[in-house]
């Protein structure tokens, strides 16, 4: 799965967090989308077996006002994270990253050919000129109750790579994907340490009978704490009536475990530089 362009990089990416679990990401002529979301304040995301969940917000921008776009990493298939607005009007013909349960649907129901269904620890690159990025699959649980897992639709985490062609990696990116704290994650560190950006799916997502299926703010600093990334960009959060914990929770958890000092405080809409080098400050952009 490759593009063609002259495009460099300076070693830099820019994030763009469009809302809910929707990032786009720049590096070099590289453009990836996260978890695409577009649905409008006031419309309803399926979340599955008749559960709805009304957005709060607007995205930052529209399906529409997207560049061109090199792959779309997927963490689940989800209302909330791949709508009807991103089946009917995304190009059909960009890679898509998921897990092997969303691949299937989408190579078959919503007719995204270029769907690759990853295993855990399984990876692909995608290249455009000299720049590639090579995205593993990681573990993710999207709940703590074997019969909820049985019902909620397999989630992955992914580790991005971002270098030149036939180099190392220069930026590592994490996205933890809906997922809850537990042992099975302590491996990414062990494989990956030191991510130099962490994207953490927050919320405290509530279902009916009070099953929290996302991390809430202290599960997300807890997950911070075991990674020890370098940088921190919390993400979905208040987008939907089903999130019950706000951003506030995880600041005032990842200032107890003395991680606040690692936050990218990249509310939706703004934008923010992540430099590969371990200490330097993220240049952010308020939208």
């Amino acid at each position: 799965m490759t593009g063609i362009t002259d495009d460099t990089t300076d070693g830099a990416l820019d994030v763009h967090f469009i809302g809910n679990a929707t990032v786009l990401l720049r590096y070099g002529g590289l453009t990836l989308l996260t978890d695409p979301n577009f649905l409008h304040r006031g419309q309803f995301a399926h979340l599955g077996y008749g559960l709805v969940s009304r957005r709060l917000t607007e995205p930052a921008l529209d399906v529409g006002e997207l560049p061109r776009l090199d792959g779309i990493v997927l963490s689940h298939l989800h209302g909330d994270h791949w709508d009807r607005r991103a089946r009917r009007h995304l190009d059909h013909s960009v890679p898509v990253l998921t897990t092997p349960h969303a691949a299937r649907r989408l190579r078959v129901v919503h007719r995204f050919p270029r769907t690759a269904g990853l295993r855990t620890w399984q990876g692909l690159t995608l290249q455009r000129g000299g720049t590639q990025v090579r995205v593993t699959a990681l573990p993710g649980r999207h709940a703590g109750q074997p019969l909820l897992r049985g019902l909620l639709p397999p989630v992955m985490g992914s580790m991005l790579e971002f270098g030149p062609v036939g180099g190392p990696a220069r930026l590592r990116l994490y996205l933890s994907g809906d997922t809850l704290v537990y042992d099975g994650l302590d491996e990414i560190a062990r494989r990956f340490p030191a991510a130099d950006l962490a994207v953490l799916h927050l919320g405290g997502t509530r279902l009916p009978g009070g099953f929290v299926v996302t991390m809430d703010g202290a599960q997300g600093a807890e997950l911070a704490r075991r990674l020890d990334p370098h940088r921190i960009l919390p993400v979905h959060y208040g987008d939907y009536t089903v999130m019950r914990s706000p951003l506030s929770a995880f600041l005032d958890e990842i200032d107890a475990v003395g991680l606040g000092d690692r936050v990218v405080h990249c509310g939706h809409g703004g934008q923010a530089r992540i430099s590969p080098v371990p200490g330097a400050a993220p240049t952010v952009t308020s939208p």
